[in-house]
């Protein structure tokens, strides 16, 4: 790594839901995400819509993150998953579910709409990816969504996006969209324990400077 310890602050956090304080509610007692008083926040106005996409989306909120971190203008989270449905970054399945968030479309579309050089990561260490943030990168990975309980076992890798912010020799601070205090906002974890979630892959996001 260039530098021991590179930290970015002030980045701003949002969780996938309207409020950070309801994400307990909602994740440990099925509580109904439109409870809470801000659910529109992110631009959704369909109440079902709203239940069905909040959950799925962790990686557009850690890009929104990312681009209010750097000042680039873009529509509410509700409107960019219009835009990122339009280039494939989320396909909706025969059985109700959906695949995504898919990082190439997500890379093709999202780079050259906001600014970004996205080098898409499908096998890579979690330190490998570390040593990529600079002054002016970012870093998503995926992780299992059980990292909001580090002290607990987990039963998977995979299948959550979370934002890397900062890391030094020993691990990484990040926010995770679905993260329940402690472990929500400017969390840091060891990479020993990070590993225990990690799922092997993941993506940067660099600000263009020129």
């Amino acid at each position: 790594m260039s530098e021991p310890v590179l930290r970015h602050a002030d980045v701003p956090y949002y969780t996938q839901w309207g409020s950070p304080e309801w994400v307990r509610d909602i994740v440990e007692q099925q509580r109904d995400p439109c409870d809470d008083p801000h659910w529109r926040r992110s631009g959704f106005a369909d109440p079902e819509r709203y239940r069905f996409w909040a959950q799925r989306l962790c990686g557009l909120t850690c890009l929104e993150s990312a681009l209010d971190y750097w000042g680039i203008d873009h529509a509410p989270r509700a409107a960019l998953l219009d835009d990122a449905l339009r280039h494939g970054v989320y396909r909706l399945r025969d059985d109700g579910g959906v695949d995504g968030l898919i990082y190439r479309p997500f890379a093709d579309w999202a780079g050259p709409a906001f600014g970004l050089d996205i080098d898409v990561l499908p096998q890579a260490s979690l330190e490998e990816i570390a040593a990529r943030l600079d002054a002016d990168t970012l870093a998503i990975v995926s992780v299992s969504p059980e990292i909001r309980y580090p002290e607990r076992m987990n039963q998977q890798r995979g299948g959550h996006l979370i934002l890397l912010h900062g890391r030094d020799c020993d691990g990484v601070w990040f926010h995770n969209p679905s993260g329940v205090a402690p472990h929500q906002s400017d969390v840091y974890l060891p990479f020993a324990t990070m590993s225990r979630f990690y799922a092997g892959r993941g993506m940067t996001l660099g600000r263009r400077t020129r």
